[in-house]
């Protein structure tokens, strides 16, 4: 599982010659030009793929955060007209895959003129459009016992304060899920963003990687390779920063504070 990545970075160090005639990832010639070659080869420079790879994803854990966190509550907490039939519905959009839903939804973004713009990246999040989050949430809520709710009600709280005063600080393992979960999915998500993102300026890091690679000509597999291990860092880092909040929010076996 290791040697691909290993052989990745170790070939992005490599001369053009020597990338696909050696198997060893560790290279016998270095070359270092690969880095800030591939940083300035692509219109615009790389680095601005990269800022608009973090407002999609910055945007889309916001989204994810606020309105799943939200409709957990009211499922999970509230008492609303065919609540068990929404939250059936909601689990069984699980199971539809995304790939059905393609045309419908670029049938729709096309109209409301979102097409090549981050709307259609980040905007359903504030929707509540991810199921899993919002099971996830449902599930750590129902832990929380509801005496705390009914002693905030007593003391005069409604809904929302109960919410943000009694539910939201108890969620933090959960949210801290929904925020590498998402933060992860959206900045390595390759094919949404290759659907609505048509213009150079617009592209993120997985789209603009295409750039290295041309299939009737002559291609930059060492400055592919280079920018595609830069684009593991900032995963990499937000997994290792928020392992342990992730297996808490995994486990979501009860109170955590």
């Amino acid at each position: 599982m290791v040697y691909p990545l290993l052989w990745m970075v170790g070939a992005s160090f490599k001369p053009e010659t020597d990338i696909f005639s050696q198997i060893n990832p560790i290279p016998t010639t270095w070359k270092f030009d690969n880095y800030p070659n591939g940083w300035i080869a692509t219109d615009p420079p790389f680095w601005r793929f990269y800022i608009n790879s973090f407002i999609v994803a910055i945007l889309a854990v916001v989204g994810n955060v606020s309105a799943c966190s939200l409709t957990a509550y009211a499922f999970a907490r509230l008492q609303f007209r065919f609540k068990n039939i929404w939250f059936a519905a909601m689990i069984g959009s699980i199971m539809l895959p995304s790939h059905a839903l393609l045309i419908p939804q670029y049938v729709i973004y096309f109209h409301l003129g979102w097409v090549n713009t981050f709307l259609p990246l980040f905007m359903p999040k504030f929707l509540a459009t991810d199921a899993f989050f919002v099971f996830l949430m449902v599930q750590f809520i129902r832990t929380i016992p509801r005496s705390l709710d009914e002693a905030a009600t007593i003391d005069g709280c409604g809904r929302i304060r109960i919410f943000t005063s009694i539910i939201l600080p108890l969620l933090g393992p959960a949210i801290a899920a929904t925020i590498i979960f998402t933060f992860i999915w959206t900045f390595n998500d390759f094919f949404s963003q290759l659907i609505y993102l048509s213009t150079p300026t617009s592209e993120t890091v997985p789209v603009a990687l295409r750039r290295f690679v041309d299939s009737t000509g002559s291609s930059s597999y060492g400055q592919l390779l280079a920018m595609s291990a830069l684009s593991l860092v900032p995963t990499f880092v937000v997994f290792l920063v928020s392992q342990k909040r992730l297996v808490e929010g995994i486990a979501t076996t009860g109170i955590r504070g």
